[in-house]
């Protein structure tokens, strides 16, 4: 698809990511954004600085001669702008969002945008590393044919799309990213809980530790509100963090007062958790602990 895109957010970095490719194709591109960055002349793209919630004339107009509306915003900026903004756009228009959790933001426009196709898509990675080869979750909450245009674009980034309705999408992330997150960062705790000093950790540990430990140093230097949204805003979080909790206590547990045979039970249960995909994790494993 070409035409004019409007991207709500852009000196966020999800908008960045987008706007980069979509100059990079040619696209007429409009970033509407509180802050305007010094020397915005000078980029390939128009800049506004507004507010989204409250469109003065200009913003008015770009929202009506958009092809396509993408939100790369917070979630609540997103959630209130869709009123205003279905108001707004062309029967023919296309509404994007980017937020990491669907189900909100997905009611939202089934309720004030009933008509506007909409589409939300969410990279699982971070914007620095780029579209190619990558995940990418799409939800489709209103058809058309816009849809399959954007799905094309993004194939040509080099991006795998991976379509999911929106309970599927909150469902999954709650795993693949709560739980993930919420795992690394409290082994952080735990790690700070015992100060064995990371000095001596890092000469004497093993290739799982170093794994943890790598994972640890990139999620704790993230930014604070991605993070934060993942763990808040998704209405499977809660019972991720919960499963991980009775995980830790199920292991102490038969450690402190089972047999040997319930901790292979245990490890047994671990290792089942990953079914026909064992293999294949196992040898991600393999190339991660014999590199150099």
């Amino acid at each position: 698809m070409t035409g004019r895109w409007l991207v709500v957010g852009g000196m966020g970095a999800v908008g960045a990511l987008f706007i980069r490719r979509l100059v990079e194709d040619g696209h007429d591109v409009c970033v509407v954004d509180p802050a305007v960055p010094e020397g915005y002349s000078d980029r390939p793209v128009r800049w506004l600085r507004g507010d989204v919630l409250a469109p003065d004339d200009r913003l008015t107009a770009e929202l009506r001669s958009a092809d396509a509306v993408l939100l790369a915003v917070p979630e609540p900026v997103a959630v209130a702008a869709v009123p205003v903004v279905a108001e707004l756009l062309r029967p023919d228009a296309l509404l994007v969002d980017t937020l990491s959790v669907k189900q909100h933001i997905a009611d939202t426009i089934r309720k004030h945008a009933p008509d506007v196709q909409a589409v939300g898509l969410n990279p699982m990675f971070a914007p620095s590393l780029g579209f190619e080869g990558r995940p990418v979750a799409a939800v489709v909450v209103h058809d058309g044919p816009q849809v399959p245009e954007l799905y094309e674009l993004v194939d040509s980034w080099g991006a795998r799309i991976v379509p999911l309705d929106d309970a599927r999408h909150d469902r999954l992330t709650a795993a693949v990213q709560a739980l993930t997150h919420a795992s690394v960062l409290s082994f952080g705790l735990a790690l700070d809980r015992l100060d064995p000093g990371a000095g001596e950790l890092r000469e004497l540990g093993p290739p799982p530790y170093t794994t943890l430990a790598a994972l640890l140093a990139r999620v704790s230097s993230g930014t604070t509100e991605v993070y934060w949204d993942v763990q808040s805003a998704n209405p499977q979080a809660a019972a991720a963090r919960a499963a991980l909790a009775d995980a830790a206590r199920r292991f102490a547990d038969a450690v402190e007062y089972g047999t040997e045979a319930d901790f292979a039970a245990v490890m047994a249960a671990a290792r089942g958790a990953l079914g026909p995909e064992l293999e294949h994790y196992s040898g991600i494993a393999e190339r991660i602990f014999t590199s150099r």
